[in-house]
């Protein structure tokens, strides 16, 4: 029997964080009010008589987002009107664009399995801007929905792959950096569990040997997170592997993802192009754009991740695996580098003695850990805090030097997160220096061999736990600010 493989494309829904709505002013609440129906008007109503205005800064991001996945940009774009029947388009049609979208044949290049770099590239057929729909909210044993309109008109990007996926997880990781892609950019939070980035996915099998695009497409909606959409993805490909290898035929429809029960589910047959009857928007005249415009939009284009991440391995001589959590969040990596700055000019000053490179390493090493682990307790983003990077940069100062152990270093920086603030006052109120003197280090340590004459006897019995444990006595003497590798290296010599 012919082995069957997967092919499988995306589309990938993103709404756009601007001020207001896509055609009107209304403001843009990304569909996240308390209360139903406050940010509308009649143009997003749909109501008779009105005239839809494009919102410039909507283009604009999408064309930044095209620049950013290697797209071409077209100088001329136009809108177009997509008809279908839905209880939440108001107008009963959705503004979209089909033969002339604003960016496209595009790529994004992820990385599969245990390699660093990126090593598959996924090509983008097409990205375009339309509106958002209502949401309908079905309302259990009353018999019937309400319909809220505040996500009406919001400007929607959709972006549509090329179908050179062969599993979920590549698809997923895919739509991870797509949504890091988003918010480096700033032109949206891609936010999955919010619903402001929405994923789609159509799959198809073929037999080895046979035109990769063979087989029968069948569209999984209704994904909402990244976990999500691979599981949905490799349930559909043995759901179909199993219907052919029954002998029967996989039909071509839209399916919904169930993830209670962790399967796709029929929904409806899979409408084509010439169901929705696209024709151009009248009421919106096609867009053209300049050279002079595409330049101007490529000068505000970020550093984004990929280059980001080349240039700390390079410059800061950190690990790939520290590297990935600085740059996976913009604001995490410029408060990275705010904080080198400030360890620089410390360095410079001669406020700071350890070396350069045991610094930078030391202040990656706390963001990525002790820091972070606060960010994640209190669901706060890295912009949020009250700690400063020249605060932090002197908290790593103290720990790079020897000042303050680890141990003190994580009281600190606790302090400083409640309450922010200058570490070196924290430190002298909370009597944190470390204890570096060899004289009081070598007294105490004696203090602690006397007292635990069996520990000393195991330990020269070859029990390396007795060492620890008399190690742990020195810390309780000390009250945690004994100097480790100072007491260490006395009390093996006081041992010997």
């Amino acid at each position: 029997m012919n082995k069957y493989k997967a092919t499988i494309g995306m589309e990938i829904h993103v709404e756009l964080k601007t001020q207001s709505k896509m055609f009107c002013d209304c403001k843009n609440g990304m569909g996240l009010e308390k209360e139903p129906n406050v940010n509308i008007c009649p143009v997003c109503m749909g109501h008779p008589g009105t005239l839809p205005v494009p919102n410039r800064k909507a283009v604009e991001f999408v064309q930044l987002a095209g620049l950013a996945l290697n797209c071409q940009l077209r100088k001329k774009s136009k809108f177009d009107r997509k008809n279908y029947f839905y209880p939440d388009i108001p107008k009963g049609y959705q503004i979209s664009q089909y033969d002339e979208p604003l960016c496209e044949k595009g790529y994004l290049d992820i990385s599969v399995g245990k390699e660093a770099r990126a090593n598959k590239r996924i090509g983008i057929t097409r990205i375009h801007l339309e509106e958002d729909t209502g949401k309908s909210l079905h309302l259990k044993g009353a018999g019937y929905s309400l319909l809220d309109f505040n996500r009406a008109g919001l400007p929607l990007m959709e972006l549509v792959t090329e179908p050179d996926f062969e599993s979920g997880e590549e698809a997923r990781i895919f739509s991870q950096k797509l949504q890091q892609i988003c918010r480096y950019l700033g032109i949206s939070d891609a936010d999955m569990e919010k619903g402001n980035m929405r994923c789609e996915a159509n799959v198809s099998l073929y037999k080895e040997g046979q035109d990769r695009l063979s087989g029968t497409k069948v569209e999984i909606k209704n994904i909402n997170s990244f976990k999500f959409v691979e599981k949905a993805i490799n349930y559909e490909i043995e759901r179909q592997k199993e219907i052919l290898e029954n002998g029967q035929d996989v039909i071509q429809e839209t399916r919904g993802w169930d993830l209670n029960r962790g399967i796709t589910v029929s929904q409806r047959v899979k409408e084509t192009a010439a169901d929705y009857r696209y024709f151009p928007e009248p009421d919106i005249p096609p867009m053209e754009f300049s050279d002079a415009y595409f330049e101007d939009l490529k000068m505000r284009l970020p550093e984004l991740p990929d280059a980001k991440k080349e240039r700390f391995l390079k410059q800061y001589k950190l690990t790939p695996e520290a590297v990935e959590i600085l740059v996976s969040e913009r604001d995490l990596a410029d408060y990275f580098e705010k904080t080198i700055s400030e360890l620089k000019e410390k360095k410079e000053a001669r406020e700071i003695i350890a070396d350069e490179e045991k610094i930078i390493k030391l202040a990656a090493n706390y963001i990525n850990t002790e820091l972070r682990k606060h960010l994640v307790e209190h669901g706060q983003k890295i912009t949020e805090i009250k700690i400063t990077p020249e605060n932090y940069a002197e908290l790593i100062g103290f720990v790079a030097d020897g000042k303050i152990n680890s141990s003190a270093a994580q009281q600190v920086l606790a302090e400083m997160y409640k309450k922010g603030g200058d570490p070196s006052q924290i430190i002298t109120n909370k009597n944190l220096i470390q204890v570096s003197d060899e004289g009081e280090l070598e007294n105490i340590a004696k203090k602690v061999i006397e007292k635990n004459s069996a520990s000393v006897t195991d330990y020269r019995a070859g029990k390396e736990n007795a060492l620890k444990f008399l190690m742990g006595q020195i810390m309780k003497e000390t009250q945690g600010k004994a100097n480790p590798q100072l007491a260490m290296k006395m009390l093996k010599k006081l041992l010997q």
